[in-house]
Parts: C-alpha cells; sequence; structure tokens
C-alpha cells in the first residue's frame, strides 16, 4: 500500500517501481528505492528500438523534501547493450539535468534562485551554495543554447557595474519583448564586438538589426557603427535630459558658493516640477523668477526648454528647435550647459532620431536595477559566469519547460 502511494505521488510507471522505503527520523531523511521489472527492454535516444539490460548500477537522487526531511531516490538504473555492442546507460525519466538530482528538485531550486541568492536558496533546499549556482548555470547554458533570436530587429545596449570600482559588463536586450539576450565584459569596442557575436550564434544576424538605443558612450557609438551596419543610433530623451540635469545641478553648485539662497534647492531642481510640492514649487517659482540675475535659473529653463523640445515628433522640426537650443546655450553665461550644448550638436542625428523611434533604455535602465539588487543582496559577484548567470534568470525570461516540464514559465 505503501510502495503504491509513493509510486502515485512521484509519478513512476511501468515498467519503473518502488520496491520499499527507509526513514530515518534522527537523520532526517527518508530514502525510497526504486526498481524495474526484470525482463525489461528500453529505448535509448537515437536509436531505433528496445534493447535489452546489459547491467545496473546504483543512483541516488536528491528529490523535494518529504515535510520537512530531505528525501532522496535510491535507483537501480539498467545498462543496455545496443545492436552494435556498445553499452548505455538508461536516464530515469525523472533525472534531473545534473548528476544526483530530480527534475522537481532543481525546478525549484530554478524558481527560489530567480527570488533569492544563491546562498539562501542553498540553505532552504540544504545543498551547498556551490551546487545550486551549478543548477542554475546549467540550465542557463541549455536554455541559451535553444534559444532562437532570430525575429529580433530592435535592440537596446547599456552597461552596469559588476563589482565595486570600474568593473562593469555591457548587455544587449530585445527592446519589443524587453529582455536581455546577451551579457559581455568591460564597456568597450571589443564588448559589442562579443554581444553581436553571441547574437549572431543565436539567429540574429548583425545586418537584420534595423534600430539601436544606446548613450553617448564613444566606445559604444563606435562598436555599433562597426559591428551592426544597417542599426540606425538612437540616444534617447532620458539620457539626454538626465545631462542637462548634471549640469543644473553644477551651475547651482558653482553658484552657492556665493549665493546661500541656493542652498536645499537641488532636488527642487532636478525633479519633474508637477511632482514638487506645493512649498517646493513655490520655492522653483520664485527662483525662475530670478532668472536675469541666478545663472541657475536660467540652467533649469534650458534644461526645461530642452525636455520640451524632446517631446516632439516632428524630424524636421525638432532639428531646428535643437540648433536654435544650441545657438541659445552657447550665447549665454551658463557654462556647464554649454557642454550640455556641444554634446547636444556632436550627436545630433541620434538625438534626432528618438523624435521618430521613440526608443528607450528605459526598461534597461529598470533591468539594471533588479541586477544591482540582486548583486548587494549576494554581496557582490566573484566570477562574471555567476552574474551573467543571475541576469538571464532574472530578466533574460529564459524558457526552461523546453528543458524542464516542471520549470516555471517565463516571465
Amino acid at each position: 500500500m505503501t510502495e503504491k502511494l509513493f509510486e502515485t505521488a512521484l509519478g513512476i510507471s511501468a515498467p519503473w517501481f518502488v520496491t520499499g522505503t527507509d526513514f530515518n527520523a534522527q537523520a532526517r531523511t527518508l530514502t525510497i528505492r526504486v526498481d524495474f521489472v526484470s525482463g525489461s527492454r528500453f529505448a535509448v535516444a537515437g536509436v531505433d528500438g528496445e534493447h535489452p539490460v546489459h547491467d545496473t548500477v546504483s543512483k541516488r537522487f536528491r528529490h523535494l523534501n518529504f515535510f520537512q526531511h530531505e528525501c532522496f531516490l535510491e535507483v537501480r538504473v539498467p545498462r543496455v547493450r545496443l545492436p552494435d555492442g556498445a553499452v548505455r546507460q538508461i536516464e530515469p525519466p525523472w533525472a534531473g539535468k545534473l548528476s544526483g538530482f530530480t527534475l522537481l528538485f532543481e525546478a525549484l531550486v530554478l524558481m527560489l534562485c530567480q527570488q533569492m541568492t544563491f546562498a539562501a536558496a542553498a540553505r532552504l533546499v540544504g545543498e551547498s551554495r556551490h551546487r545550486v549556482a551549478v543548477i542554475c548555470e546549467r540550465y542557463v547554458a541549455l536554455a541559451l543554447a535553444q534559444a532562437d533570436f532570430s525575429g529580433v530587429h530592435e535592440l537596446a545596449i547599456d552597461e552596469t557595474s559588476r563589482a565595486r570600482g570600474h568593473d562593469y559588463i555591457t548587455l544587449a536586450a530585445d527592446a519589443v519583448e524587453r529582455r536581455v539576450l546577451a551579457v559581455a565584459e568591460g564597456r568597450s569596442v571589443d564588448s559589442i564586438e562579443a554581444l553581436v557575436g553571441e547574437l549572431d550564434a543565436h539567429g540574429c544576424a548583425p545586418a537584420q538589426v534595423s534600430s539601436v538605443s544606446i548613450d553617448m558612450s564613444p566606445a559604444f557609438i563606435k562598436g555599433c557603427a562597426e559591428h551592426l551596419p544597417n542599426a540606425r543610433i538612437t540616444f534617447d530623451k532620458f539620457h539626454v535630459v538626465w545631462h542637462a540635469s548634471t549640469a543644473v545641478d553644477k551651475m547651482r553648485r558653482i553658484e552657492q558658493r556665493t549665493d546661500r539662497s541656493l542652498k536645499g534647492l537641488r532636488w527642487s531642481l532636478l525633479k519633474d516640477r508637477s511632482r514638487l510640492s506645493a512649498e517646493a514649487a513655490a520655492d522653483l517659482d520664485a527662483l525662475i523668477a530670478r532668472m536675469t540675475t541666478v545663472r541657475t535659473a536660467r540652467a533649469w529653463v534650458y534644461k526645461e526648454q530642452l525636455r520640451e523640445i524632446l517631446e516632439r515628433k516632428q524630424i524636421n522640426v525638432v532639428r531646428t528647435m535643437l540648433q536654435h537650443w544650441c545657438t541659445c546655450v552657447m550665447r549665454s553665461k551658463v557654462e556647464p550647459m554649454k557642454e550640455v550644448a556641444a554634446l547636444v550638436r556632436h550627436h545630433l542625428d541620434g538625438i534626432i532620431a528618438w523624435a521618430q523611434t521613440r526608443q528607450t533604455n528605459g526598461f534597461l535602465e529598470a533591468l539594471n536595477g533588479l541586477i544591482q539588487a540582486a548583486k548587494r543582496r549576494a554581496r557582490g559577484f566573484t566570477r562574471v559566469s555567476i552574474i551573467r548567470t543571475v541576469i538571464f534568470l532574472i530578466t533574460g525570461m529564459l524558457d526552461f519547460l523546453v528543458i524542464n516540464p516542471h520549470a516555471t514559465q517565463p516571465t
């Protein structure tokens, strides 16, 4: 009766059956013994027919816990003799992709590691952090090997830090599906080449990419020009406005040395005015009223003008207005904003492309936030392969169902 109950619970069917169980209350373990019917023949992938058993080996698989007790399957696994004389070991239908685990156990580990660190997941399942990480690395590698990126035409590329200091990795994401497709070390021209090579290996030929959104990094611009020949480069509005906001704050810091009334206005100047409190909005309005004498106020006005220009969708209108804006800024005495005007002039075509493509890296910045949160929880990643695995687990939307029918659907 007990054996039949465990067979049903485990989903074991002929020729496999449960021969018995061993429960050790002191060690808090349950071992379920599994065997196969004598005289059974087994099929082997890639070889026609079913084949007789040559001999057997004993295998032990970690399974989902039985209540609070660790559960193991102790299986007599057959090895069969093929027509050509070769001997091949049979993989039981519940065997995982990593030796010593069942598919259900590996599916649990995957689900946990998408929500928490490897160390935390390892404590929950009672395995070492290393083995948990290896399970995830194996599944990511298998899912990527079967991934097809042939339908990708729009990319977003950005960098994120993987450790303290200037240690970066570069991400390439599908701008439509909003999922990470490739990861490369560094943030150089070589990084772009590595990303393009990885995408090409999964069916996304460089020539098929029609547009790419990046920041104004010279390395990214050069890399995309060299390795994505047909891609139109877009610098989205948010990167441009960020440079303008930085210039406003820089101007405030300079003037604050002689004008103490600017102290405490940093966030009022940087935030969207519609999101300010009534008191903060009143302080900002009082500052703007002094525009003729306070350069920080003029810098803020220039920033808002730039934001309004980039809201427009007519390419020729945007071009004309940006050129006029740059001329006005260059004639002013707001030195930090002149740097922004020079930047706009130098990258004019890519900024104007935003008016038509509306392609943004905003979603990639949000994904970077998830990656950085995972990095902080793990207190950093020592190996590139580990952070690469984490990135694909939480932002790659990989379909693990093709590997493990018990895995959760990508989200």
